[in-house]
């Protein structure tokens, strides 16, 4: 497992907003304290959107020791460089820990610093607005500590607003994102500068630092700085130099990527003059730049004139394509991209004889990737949104696509998500977020049930964050009313979503999941030892199953009073998973998913998982194929939101929605059969489901190690071999 230690300093004020933690077991902290920050003094709005600040530090060091640790804060994102190397590119989360908090980063300086004197230079980018991912604080500002050095964050910094950063026309990123667009003007920036290089080519004077206090509660950054894999050439790149056209330039990425857009360029004297009251800038965006509908983030450049001049935009977006709009007459000498992301590996895998599987679970992790970075995110363009239906489906597929360090991600949502936890009991997503705070019932259910919370827990066997946040999902539950017969009343709550589509049967939504809550509570009321808890949820399940089959069954499926059209899948899907369908229903529910197709490609996961565990694999596996056959069989690398790309019943269509790739922990759990049954796999279950496939091999990173796992059929057998590590008891059925 991925840890994380941040040291404490006595005798330093720091030293009250630590305390040490790792991914396997976090401690509660609570601490808010008066911390000092600075901000440029000329600052006449410190809380104006999209903001770029600079700041200096200059210091001697007789003697340099191996390691110098620095802490780190800035609102909103920072680059750091030490003596002109770039230490750091893009630091920083995005602020809400706590609805009142933001986190703090530890970074080594030693392997920079020198004999002498040395200098620490810093750009941060304010966002300055509120967003679905984000909390503004409303002041934008630097925090930096290093206690080796005796340095701290006080007005002996030199700070200056970045002149050459500034604001493009409209259309702006819409509400959901606090990213701005970002405007460069490189005729406001030093003549001879690299953005590889000290801040961006400032090119203004330094001035003093002014200081102010912050009372709010700092957290050590939980996830490690994000993986840079280098510039790389585009898959068609166009032959070098050539003169533009003035024409749009699309030029294919890999796959759907978080990327960052650099060129090299010349442009002649009249480059930066207008023609018919258009600025005459290079307009950078990803074919993606309206996925969902509602435009994202884009780049303008403004180059200086009769010069040659390189750039690469600080923000990142996502795409197949970079589009590069370069005005007639500028001669380009480079177009290259850098790709950045989580720092986790691809080091689970998925392989069988149907190359339609194998297409899409790499699509799945593809999309799995690309919608992790801060947090995990709906989709990394329209919204970049924790939306906690989304999120106990991502962390569902790192286990078996990734390897444990991405399990820090995972821990950071649910802190986040619990520890958001209103006075009134609810929880809500997405969090964190500064305008929205609507509850979704249904996925607050599935997220502290059986296949949030508790299926972390199976996974890692990180008991420490269950004690943690139980005493919240506890509160929580007891929110929950039951009728006469210990069903579930409905909570309307801010937005009672159970699925995109039709035919939603929201009784029988409302629940299941309920039933699913109950059941991974029981789990952790017996896992901490809370005796009466388990009590009290294992009666109101024992009342519950019988009642809900009495009321809701029928002779063709489970239907409810208020569902007048079709039966519902998705209810029907509930059921089985959730284990209140008895196995004598399980043919007439067979007939259900032949028939009806109203789910989501979100609920799409738990409908075919319903068919693996009635034994049905043949059934599961031709339904993944004939719903998800358009999405694996595109030309793009991700799966989409929707059945149909930007149809307005599935939400605005954004084709990279990690929603959609629940069929890779399907194939990875049950047709190669792996599953743990005790906690951080220390015993696993191989029990595959081939179905119509003759060979599978997979391979899961578990907290252990690696377990690969090849199954071969040969006529009416299966013959099962695998490579397990040490400590890992296998059970084969």
């Amino acid at each position: 497992m991925f840890s994380y230690f941040i040291r404490i300093f006595a005798g330093l004020i720091l030293c009250l907003l630590f305390a040490c933690t790792s991914a396997q077991a976090p401690t509660k902290q609570t601490s808010v304290t008066e911390v000092e920050w600075i901000a440029p003094a000329i600052f006449q709005d410190s809380s104006q959107a999209n903001s770029w600040m600079v700041f200096r530090k200059d210091f001697d060091l007789r003697k340099v020791p191996n390691s110098v640790l620095a802490t780190l804060a800035a609102d909103t994102k920072y680059w750091l460089w030490v003596n002109d190397s770039l230490l750091v590119r893009e630091g920083g989360l995005k602020w809400g820990p706590v609805s009142n908090g933001y986190y703090v980063d530890e970074i080594d300086l030693g392997p920079l610093l020198k004999k002498g004197r040395n200098r620490i230079d810093v750009l941060v980018w304010y966002f300055g607005k509120e967003g679905f991912a984000h909390k503004n604080s409303g002041q934008a500002g630097l925090q930096m500590d290093i206690p080796t050095l005796g340095l701290a964050t006080d007005d002996s910094w030199q700070a200056a607003i970045h002149d050459a950063f500034g604001e493009t026309t409209e259309p702006y990123p819409n509400y959901r994102l606090p990213e701005s667009n970002i405007a460069f003007d490189a005729r406001q920036a030093s003549p001879l500068y690299k953005t590889d290089q000290t801040l961006y080519g400032f090119a203004g004077d330094f001035g003093p630092a002014t200081t102010f206090q912050r009372a709010m509660e700092a957290r050590p950054r939980p996830v490690p700085q994000w993986k840079d894999f280098g510039l790389k050439e585009y898959v068609d790149a166009p032959e070098l130099p050539f003169v533009s056209d003035g024409e749009p330039i699309a030029l294919k990425l890999p796959y759907n990527a978080q990327v960052t857009a650099h060129l090299t360029i010349y442009a002649p004297a009249s480059a930066p003059s207008r023609a018919d009251g258009i600025p005459k800038y290079i307009d950078i965006r990803t074919d993606n730049y309206r996925g969902g509908g509602p435009p994202n983030v884009r780049t303008a450049y403004f180059p200086r004139p009769a010069m040659t001049q390189t750039f690469e935009s600080p923000g990142w977006f996502n795409g197949h394509e970079v589009i590069y709009t370069i005005p007639k007459g500028i001669t380009v000498h480079d177009l290259r991209y850098r790709e950045t992301g989580f720092a986790t590996e691809f080091t689970g895998g998925f392989h069988c004889d149907d190359p339609f599987y194998n297409r899409l679970w790499d699509k799945a992790r593809r999309t799995l990737y690309v919608t992790m970075r801060d947090s995990y995110m709906d989709c990394p363009d329209r919204e970049r949104a924790q939306w906690w239906g989304d999120v106990v489906l991502e962390s569902g597929e790192t286990f078996y696509a990734l390897d444990r360090a991405s399990d820090a991600l995972t821990q950071k949502a649910i802190l986040e998500l619990m520890e958001w936890q209103r006075p009134d009991s609810t929880i809500y997503s997405p969090v964190p977020a500064g305008n929205w705070n609507g509850e979704l019932p249904t996925q607050m259910l599935a997220s502290v049930g059986y296949f949030g919370i508790w299926n972390y827990y199976q996974h890692t066997g990180d008991k420490a964050l269950v004690e943690r946040v139980y005493p919240a999902i506890k509160r929580y539950l007891h929110l929950w009313k039951t009728d006469a017969d210990g069903l579930v009343i409905p909570r309307k709550g801010g937005w009672t979503w159970g699925d995109w589509g039709e035919e939603k049967d929201m009784p029988l939504i409302f629940n299941g999941w309920y039933y699913l809550a109950l059941k991974g509570f029981a789990n952790m009321a017996e896992l901490t030892g809370n005796r009466t808890d388990l009590a009290w949820a294992i009666a109101k399940m024992d009342r519950f199953k019988p009642a809900y089959n009495q009321k809701f069954w029928t002779e063709k499926g489970y239907r409810s009073i208020a569902n007048m059209g079709e039966t519902d899948d998705r209810g029907q899907a509930l059921a089985v998973v959730a284990g209140l369908a008895p196995t004598d229903y399980y043919p007439a529910l067979r007939e259900v998913f032949k028939t009806q197709a109203y789910a989501s490609p979100y609920f799409e996961k738990y409908v075919e998982e319903a068919l693996f565990i009635m034994a049905y694999p043949e059934d599961a596996l031709s339904r993944m194929k004939k719903r998800f056959g358009p999405m694996v069989n595109s030309e793009l690398t991700t799966l989409w939101e929707g059945w149909d790309i930007g149809s307005a019943k599935w939400g605005g269509g954004t084709y990279n929605h990690a929603w959609s790739g629940g069929g890779l922990t399907l194939l990875s759990q049950y047709v190669a059969g792996i599953e743990p049954l005790e906690a951080g796999y220390k015993t696993v279950r191989i029990r595959p489901q081939l179905g119509p496939l003759n060979q599978v091999s997979a391979t899961v990173d578990t907290p252990l190690g690696l377990l690969q796992v090849r199954v071969e059929k040969r006529g009416n057998k299966q013959e099962v071999s695998y490579t397990a590590p040490t400590g890992m008891k296998v059970i084969l059925e």
